[in-house]
């Protein structure tokens, strides 16, 4: 996986691999990604909102409460990592390509471990 890393860039929240971001939310990718991520939890709270006026289950609604919760983190971590390679990218001078190449992996693997927590 780390080979696939270093070719494309780094992992969504969910474990894909996406193309790097130089420029951050420049780069029509990461905000196609981070908009799907939001329109999906758009959908959920919709949903929630549903079944709350429909007077469901608690124990249903506290479910899908969760599952929107990690998608909104998900998308924070995606979104905290794509600043941070934003942030490095604008520091590095052009004597930095060693660093420069590595950084989409480097950050990659921190998405990816910041994706596993709790």
């Amino acid at each position: 996986m780390a080979a696939q890393l270093e070719r494309t860039g780094s992992l969504n929240a969910g474990g894909a691999v996406h193309a790097a971001a130089p420029g951050g939310l420049d780069s029509p990718d990461v905000r196609h990604d981070l908009l799907n991520r939001l329109r999906r939890a758009e959908g959920q709270l919709r949903g929630i909102q549903g079944m709350i006026e429909r007077g469901e289950d608690c124990g249903k609604v506290a479910q899908q409460f969760s599952a929107v919760r990690r998608a909104l983190d998900n998308a924070f971590v995606h979104m905290s990592v794509c600043l941070l390679q934003q942030e490095i990218s604008a520091e590095l001078t052009e004597g930095d390509d060693a660093l420069r190449s590595r950084l989409p992996l480097l950050l990659g693997e921190l998405e990816q471990m910041l994706a596993r927590r709790g």
